[in-house]
């Protein structure tokens, strides 16, 4: 971990264009285009190139692509993932996304912050006095199990419990607790999901199929 990398993990200001963060980033921008020019059906050279730029990333996980991670080894994914076209994940900060998690197109994650005032986005100064451009990271954590539609955006900061949907194009910017249903902009829990939320109450779509092994 670089010095720069500590600073993000502690929640204060760092310098984006630090050279090793600069490196860091250069590696995985490349990978990334690496991955986007291949074909769906390359599997194994797909798999590769994913493990080379995620921290981690559980067993049985596919990404259609095209896909622009930041960092990439600041992102952990859980077994099972499935994200669709255009994932975005802009890790500066930590990003951690648990098992079982489905995710529309256009999914956005972005954990930097950039401040308010215009003067300070272009300068802030380090302890000894020098001025640069600098920011701030806060993690994002997704529980397991679910699901976004497409064009959510999770700002800095956000933690989503587990089991939840978020209604397509929402922008989370608040926490969202286990096993909710939330949707809009900003997103706001709207009921928790329950077993009334079963297909089995859905007989006009079922077709025949069921939610249950037959016995």
């Amino acid at each position: 971990m670089t010095s720069e990398e500590a600073r993000i993990n502690a929640g204060v200001l760092f310098a984006p264009g630090n050279p090793e963060l600069v490196a860091i980033k250069l590696r995985t921008h490349n990978l990334n285009v690496d991955f986007n020019q291949t074909h769906e059906d390359e599997y194994e050279k797909r798999a590769a190139i994913l493990n080379e730029i995620i921290g981690e990333f559980g067993e049985g996980g596919r990404i259609q692509g095209p896909i622009a991670f930041h960092y990439g080894q600041h992102t952990k994914i859980g077994k099972r993932f499935f994200a669709n076209f255009n994932l975005t994940i802009q890790d500066d900060a930590q990003v951690t996304i648990g098992d079982d998690c489905n995710f529309g197109p256009n999914v956005t994650i972005v954990t930097p912050v950039h401040p308010m005032l215009p003067g300070e986005r272009k300068e802030l100064f380090d302890a000894q006095g020098r001025p640069g451009h600098l920011c701030w990271a806060k993690p994002v954590h997704i529980g397991n199990d679910c699901w976004f539609g497409a064009n959510v955006v999770v700002c800095p900061g956000v933690t989503i419990g587990n089991g939840c949907v978020i209604g397509a194009g929402s922008v989370v910017t608040r926490d969202i607790p286990d096993n909710s249903f939330a949707a809009g902009v900003p997103c706001r829990v709207i009921r928790e999901i329950t077993e009334a939320d079963s297909v089995e109450n859905m007989p006009e779509i079922l077709g025949g199929y069921s939610a249950h092994r037959p016995e």
